[in-house]
């Protein structure tokens, strides 16, 4: 079975959204969870569709949850990954002192 793969930059609903990430669909809709409530919003692509939302339901009854491609719009992706924490853990202290 191949892997799934996402374009990092895609045209969705007539915006540039950009990729985060390709992982686990039940670690992104974690991750979603946490850039909604940081006020970003998120779609998730999975092979087959579009996911804005995600009903528990879908999950919970065995929809689909292999790798799937999680993306923000591009105007919001450095406050989205603000929120994931990217870079946060560089080895630096806040006076700049490894």
């Amino acid at each position: 079975m191949t892997a799934a793969s996402y374009e990092d930059r895609v045209l969705y609903q007539g915006d540039v959204w950009v990729r985060l990430d390709t992982l686990p669909r039940l670690l992104a809709e974690g991750w979603r969870r946490t850039l909604s409530d940081g006020g970003v919003v998120s779609v998730i692509r999975t092979p087959f569709q579009w996911a804005m939302v995600s009903p528990v339901i879908e999950i919970e009854t065995g929809g689909y949850q292999g790798d799937v491609g999680l993306y923000v719009p591009e105007v919001m992706l450095e406050e989205a990954l603000y929120l994931l924490g990217a870079g946060e853990d560089d080895g630096a202290t806040e006076d700049g002192q490894a």
